[in-house]
């Protein structure tokens, strides 16, 4: 598997120092740490400040969702592994206005021991900090152990409904009330068609047959559901869906917000032909499409595959939802 990189054991940190230097009107890094990333835009005192975070190679997230509307820091670890409490801290420090930090991230063991110990020691420095977990991978538990979960890519509705309820004023509950609310109504399920390669291995990050895909594949290349043989665009949307719907009953007149995810390689017009499916699935359903999202939002290094996320609407979150963003890696107006 072939890379475009120098040294693998500084891949992180290129990647860091390219993308700050790409972007300079959005994103600093702290001197105190090369991990730790700040928004240059100024926040006015008084408000919640959002951080989020996780491994490298799920590019853009995290560092893409700094900006306007969103994230105001990011803490960067290095692939698939979580960040340290050092960043988290140094980016908590730095982007507190006097009403606290609310911390996002997905809930595996590293980020909630890292964010966890980093929270701990934001109150000893008089910061108040609020966590919430993205658990939306419908695919990692069951229904009744959900709180065991992945976060995978439902994570980036939680820090559009997180930020801009931030960005609107709320105070530090309400706005981790927004984001537990968001991934409360959040489902996702993917699929995983060719692996990924870490750099410092170049070796596949599992095994699959050329013409397998493995159903419920996790973002870090988690064992899914089943491998079966191949099927069509239309055939596994629906089966993705189907998850879905048994786990978050949607009902007739309901509006969703939709999100389908490529992991990193997979080409736009296959992403397309996914939400099309999507679409006239939902239509016959009587569920009214609010805003869609189709691209690479959270991916897996070069992985092949797709995921499809719903949320679920109210009338708060679609105020939310149409908040303007202004990141490197999304805008919405």
């Amino acid at each position: 598997m072939k890379k475009l990189i120098n040294d693998p054991k500084n891949v992180v940190e290129e990647m860091i120092d390219g993308y700050v230097k790409a972007h300079p009107s959005y994103i600093q890094r702290l001197e105190e740490n090369d991990r730790a990333l700040v928004t240059v835009r100024p926040k006015d005192n008084g408000k919640v400040a959002i951080l989020i975070g996780g491994g490298s190679g799920h590019e853009p997230a995290f560092m893409g969702y700094v900006g306007e509307g969103m994230a105001d820091g990011v803490a960067v670890g290095n692939i698939f592994a979580s960040p340290p409490p050092a960043p988290i801290l140094e980016v908590t420090k730095a982007i507190d206005k006097g009403a606290g930090v609310v911390y996002l991230y997905g809930n595996y063991a590293g980020d909630v021991m890292n964010f966890g110990m980093a929270a701990e020691m934001a109150e000893v420095e008089n910061i108040e900090v609020e966590m919430a977990l993205t658990t939306d991978d419908v695919a990692s538990a069951p229904k009744e152990e959900k709180e065991k979960r992945r976060g995978i890519a439902g994570e980036f509705f939680v820090y559009k409904m997180a930020g801009a309820a931030a960005d609107q004023g709320y105070n530090l509950k309400d706005v981790a009330r927004i984001a537990r609310q968001t991934n409360e109504n959040t489902r996702s399920m993917g699929v995983g068609l060719t692996p990924c390669s870490l750099p410092q291995t170049g070796e596949p990050s599992f095994e699959i047959g050329d013409n397998e895909m493995e159903i419920g594949l996790g973002h870090h290349g988690e064992p899914g559901i089943k491998k079966v043989p191949l099927e069509s665009a239309d055939q596994v949307a629906d089966q993705l869906l189907d998850a879905i719907f048994k786990d978050m009953p949607i009902e007739e007149g309901e509006e969703v917000a939709v999100l389908v995810n490529g992991l990193g390689s997979t080409p736009k017009m296959e992403l397309y032909i996914m939400f099309r499916r999507v679409e006239q699935v939902l239509k016959e359903k009587g569920i009214h499409i609010y805003r869609s999202y189709v691209g690479d939002y959270i991916t897996s290094l070069e992985m092949g595959g797709a995921s499809i996320t719903i949320t679920k609407l109210d009338s708060e979150l679609k105020n939310m939802v149409d908040h303007p963003v202004d990141c490197p890696m999304f805008v919405q107006k």
